[in-house]
């Protein structure tokens, strides 16, 4: 007789994904100040702006209209149509609104992209540093995450080589994130073009552009992947309103995509959630009618932290980072520090220990690298106010300071 599965017997898909780092931190960081401990976390990425006033009081006018019904799957219609206009309009990409799919937040659009297309045996590529949900959507979808590392020296940006030859007859998926989350590296359009020449030569191969950061670039042109010669036919593009008008918790994202692909997921989505919360559609509305000065202020504050917190790291022995170009975090290099010990002796054989060490003893929250593919960094939020930064880099300098 064979031995029945336990009862708390797992998809193996989901038994081999992990838990996402930065909400553990976060928790954890949480749980510290429940107990009175002044914690600075710089470990989430969530601006801390309000929603602009028109969309908030679109909220409000969709309330007193009383929009409470389901909405279509995919989204309202109004909403898919201004969507692909912006796309056209600012992007270049050639969508029409039935190729958009509204989803709650560009977690679950890029979920749905991933588990749409990719099956086991199939590799999906993954630049590292990477976004810490990206190689567990590919596990969940039963495929095989594949890093491509670039570390400081390259700016944390892939070559061409390091792209031609990650490619193998099981490639289907190439994820692009740029601006980047965790580095804030932006790709210049000659490096995304380089990238698109190597992956139009192979037939199988899709894309998937996270351009969730696309408002938030400083000193540098932004380009969508899919508006590149060849590449809308194999893009999906995934973009939302949490990070450029302050709306995390409004749960809104976005994907659009040629059209075979983009009802796929809008049929996963049907199957999983339906569509995302009317009031948050309608509201939302209001963000392509609205003067953008708002978003150009929040960006100049961005802008102005970063170059602050920069200067801070720069003078901190054993800390390195590139300048990054984009969205609101740095990445500094922080390896030169492992291998010494705590005060109290332990050993910082890493950046989890590292993190560990400064949440514990110096009430700093940040995320470590090993969560994004690349031990050798932690990553920062800038995405606060400027007291917490300073006080946040005294606590990093003596933190470090510490240590023997």
């Amino acid at each position: 007789m064979t031995d029945a599965p336990a009862l708390d017997t797992l998809n193996p898909f989901v038994a081999s994904m992990q838990p996402s780092a930065t909400m553990a931190i976060s928790a954890r960081a949480k749980a510290l100040r429940r107990e009175g401990r002044d914690v600075i976390a710089l470990s989430a990425g969530e601006p801390d702006f309000p929603t602009p006033a028109p969309i908030v009081e679109a909220a409000h006018q969709a309330l007193r209209d009383q929009r409470f019904n389901y909405t279509p799957s995919p989204g309202i219609p109004e909403l898919r149509e201004a969507i692909a206009a912006k796309l056209v309009r600012e992007n270049g990409l050639e969508v029409a609104a039935e190729q958009v799919v509204c989803s709650n937040g560009g977690k679950q659009s890029v979920a749905q992209a991933v588990l749409a297309v990719c099956q086991p045996g199939d590799e999906v590529l993954i630049p590292a540093p990477y976004w810490v949900s990206y190689p567990e959507m590919a596990r969940l979808a039963g495929a095989t995450p594949v890093a491509l590392p670039a570390g400081p020296e390259a700016d944390y940006k892939v070559t061409p080589a390091d792209l031609e030859g990650a490619i193998t007859d099981r490639t289907r998926l190439v994820i692009i994130n740029s601006p980047s989350n965790p580095t804030g590296a932006v790709y210049s359009p000659e490096e995304l073009a380089a990238l698109a020449e190597v992956i139009g030569r192979h037939d199988r191969v899709l894309v998937l552009s996270d351009e969730i950061y696309e408002y938030v670039t400083f000193d540098a042109e932004f380009v969508s992947f899919g508006s590149l010669p060849g590449m809308g036919e194999r893009t999906a593009t995934v973009n939302g309103f949490s990070k450029a008008y302050a709306m995390t918790g409004w749960r809104l994202g976005y994907l659009a995509a040629p059209l075979w692909w983009a009802r796929a997921t809008a049929k996963i989505q049907s199957q999983y959630t339906s569509g995302p919360s009317s009031i948050t559609q309608y509201a939302s509305l209001a963000a392509f009618d609205m003067d953008h000065g708002v978003i150009d202020e929040m960006v100049s504050a961005f802008r102005e932290r970063r170059d602050a917190v920069l200067a801070r790291l720069e003078s901190i022995p054993g800390v390195s980072c590139p300048t990054p170009n984009g969205a609101f975090y740095l990445f500094p290099d922080v390896s030169a520090v492992y291998g010494r010990s705590t005060p109290s002796g332990d050993v910082i054989e890493g950046s989890v220990a590292l993190c560990q060490y400064l949440l514990e003893e110096h009430d700093l929250a940040l995320v470590p690298g090993e969560a994004f593919g690349l031990d050798s960094g932690v990553r920062l939020s800038y995405a606060t106010d400027m007291d917490s930064l300073m006080r946040a880099c005294d606590r990093l300098e003596a933190g470090l300071g510490a240590l023997q």
